[in-house]
């Protein structure tokens, strides 16, 4: 970790090596940790670093959120940057956790304004107050060593990468560099709400002292942990794992059985994440009881896939009610988070095959092999209720799909 009187530019500099990105997005919230991470990019952008484009998610769940992204960009208007403001529409629905719910549609939002923007990497401002107690709360919520690693310096979501530049700077460091600066920031009240898990975590360390270094160093351990695990998986999944262009992985369940428990978790984690093109795993539990029933040659129905024992197979597919559910867009467009069809005439719309597109093809069972609900779940070229194309049961039309992985490559690691 730096000094706490070192210079934070060159650790930042340093994060992005061996080859830092040309163009940078930054993720500024108007709080000292990202504004900090503002000021510091904008000194080594002028230093010969790379040309910035800042963003701030405004959730719409406070009413002076608007004020303070209109105060973010002034900053940035001041510093010579362009800045926009992405709005969360329409919101939360008031179904599930609203601090996941808003989470991930930050991170959405992030991601489509990126790529608006033609821009692959974005910067985030966590520091190591943040890696610490997320470490401490996923401790105590029994997560394995994924978990425990926390957040990475480097991740992928897409075709994006994240940086988090800072994650060894202890919060104060970067207070310290912006009062230092004149800067002011803005002191979100819910950091302070103890409803909050991570606030009462955060109020927790400092009644009792707890070690931010010692939770560090936690993360670290476990981080290694996890890519040796990550290895293995890999090596199973390049022996077992086939992935089909309907979207869906074939997975040999002998070869589930014979590994042991973590890899094949590991390996049924992803196969699930790539079908539903889903960034985040299935909670353990419910990961572990839908493996369990999968390797006794039960169906199973977990984060918005079905598990089809088969053939001697185990068929992890798109859940057909899911992919019903999915708007549909235009031609051209991401559909279900998971294909694009083109091209398509004016009027034309892109969405699940479903029963109605499938009874088109009363013959299908001779020509394909992959499960039913794997058909349904593919996309379809509608004009209105008319079916126009269903490009993986005829795949020599005109029309074409393509399979869009939310993971580097063409394989599930």
């Amino acid at each position: 970790m730096p000094a706490s009187n070192a210079p934070l530019l060159p650790t930042l500099i340093a994060a992005f090596a061996p080859e830092p990105p040309t163009r940078l997005g930054l993720a500024v919230s108007g709080g000292s940790d990202s504004l900090a991470l503002l000021h510091l990019c904008a000194d080594w952008a002028r230093a010969g670093g790379p040309a910035l484009s800042v963003a701030t998610v405004d959730h719409g769940l406070r009413a002076e959120a608007a004020a303070e992204a209109a105060a973010v960009g002034r900053v940035c208007a001041g510093l010579g940057l362009p800045h926009a403001v992405l709005r969360w529409s329409p919101g939360w629905d008031r179904r599930g956790n609203l601090a996941a719910a808003a989470r991930e549609a930050r991170y959405r939002l992030l991601a489509d304004w990126a790529a608006g923007q033609g821009i692959a990497d974005l910067a985030l401002g966590h520091t190591a107050d943040d890696q610490a107690e997320t470490v401490l709360m996923r401790l105590l919520r029994g997560s394995g060593a994924d978990g425990l690693a926390a957040m990475a310096a480097r991740t992928a979501r897409g075709a994006l990468t994240l940086h988090r530049p800072l994650l060894a700077v202890p919060r104060a460091r970067l207070r310290d560099e912006l009062t230092q600066r004149g800067v002011g920031w803005i002191d979100d009240p819910s950091n302070a709400d103890p409803r909050a898990d991570r606030i009462r975590v955060r109020q927790a360390m400092a009644a009792l002292g707890l070690d931010r270094a010692g939770l560090l160093e936690t993360a670290l351990r476990m981080r290694a942990v996890a890519e040796v695990a990550e290895d293995a998986a890999r090596a199973l999944a390049q022996a077992s794992a086939h992935l089909l262009p309907a979207g869906a992985v074939r997975l040999d369940p002998a070869a589930l059985g014979r590994a042991r428990l973590e890899t094949a978790e590991r390996l049924f984690a992803a196969a699930l994440q790539w079908t539903a093109a889903a960034p985040y795993r299935p909670r353990h539990a419910a990961l572990r009881r839908a493996l369990a029933q999968a390797l006794a040659a039960r169906p199973a129905t977990l984060h918005g896939c079905l598990i089809l024992p088969r053939k001697g197979a185990l068929w992890v597919v798109r859940e057909p009610k899911a992919a019903l559910q999915a708007a549909p867009v235009p031609p051209g467009a991401l559909w279900d988070g998971r294909f694009t069809l083109a091209p398509g005439q004016p009027g034309t719309h892109v969405a699940a095959l479903g029963p109605a597109g499938l009874s088109r093809f009363p013959d299908w069972r001779k020509t394909h092999d992959l499960p039913r609900a794997a058909l349904l779940s593919s996309p379809a070229l509608w004009f209105g209720d008319s079916l126009v194309a269903a490009p993986l049961l005829e795949p020599n039309q005109v029309v074409y799909a393509h399979r869009a992985l939310n993971l580097p490559g063409q394989s599930l690691f």
